[in-house]
């Protein structure tokens, strides 16, 4: 047996692929979708990603600040960058996260980047299955 206890799931109805829709039961989430760099309006995957996983990055830094009675600064920021990239096996994706923590000493800023890289659950879904950084800028 796992001791592991489900704290929320998500439920999103996607219809159309890249170039349709997504809505999610509890009607938070309706949005338009396209194919990267393609005209008009509509998010993609890669976007999507992008802000669950700084989101995601953004809860766990402040986790391990509190864990070592560090405040962070209310200008932190996180920029991700996500690739699709597409090569002999296919299609794959590539993620960056740069991380702003503005006032805290880098060396401080490092180990908090650290932890929460560990800790974080899109880092830790996607060690070893896609090309990721996550560094102090």
């Amino acid at each position: 047996m796992s001791d592991t206890k489900t704290l929320y799931t998500a439920h999103v109805h996607v219809t159309g692929g890249r170039e349709g829709a997504a809505r999610s039961s509890d009607g938070r989430l309706a949005l338009a979708l396209a194919v990267p760099g393609s005209p008009g309006t509509g998010t993609n995957p890669e976007q999507l990603f992008a802000a669950g996983w700084s989101a995601c990055f953004e809860g766990a830094l402040g986790i391990a600040a509190r864990s070592k009675g560090v405040t962070l600064p209310a200008d932190l920021a996180i920029d991700a960058e996500v690739d699709l990239r597409h090569g002999e096996d296919g299609y794959s994706l590539a993620a960056r996260l740069n991380v702003s923590v503005p006032g805290l000493k880098p060396e401080i800023a490092r180990q908090l980047i650290e932890a929460a890289h560990r800790t974080c659950p899109y880092s830790k879904a996607i060690k070893g299955n896609i090309d990721a950084i996550v560094r102090l800028v």
